[in-house]
């Protein structure tokens, strides 16, 4: 017979782990340098695609799309994963 699932409300919903501080800031640190990496190559792979005429063929407008979706990933996941590793938990609250 299948189990019922029920939720609990548990106060303080987000536990922590104890996590040396230096994770946090190594973390943070290569999450930047790739969000960064991945903005700068990103932006230069769209830029060069509307740029140069011969590279707009229907087969590499699967490569630009993937471009704007990492794009977009690289300047909204990262900065705020990088705010979270350096206060060293979600600062967003509970609806964040």
């Amino acid at each position: 017979t299948p189990q019922k699932m029920t939720v609990q409300v548990v106060p303080g919903a987000f536990p922590t782990v104890d996590v040396p501080d230096h994770a946090h800031y190594t973390i943070g640190v290569v999450i930047l340098i790739v969000g960064i990496t991945g903005t700068l190559g990103n932006f230069l792979v769209i830029y060069a695609f509307c740029r140069s005429r011969s590279l707009q063929t229907p087969a590499n407008l699967f490569i630009i799309n993937l471009a704007i979706s990492d794009f977009l990933m690289s300047i909204t996941q990262s900065p705020v994963f990088f705010t979270n590793s350096l206060h060293k938990r979600w600062i967003f609250g509970e609806r964040g």
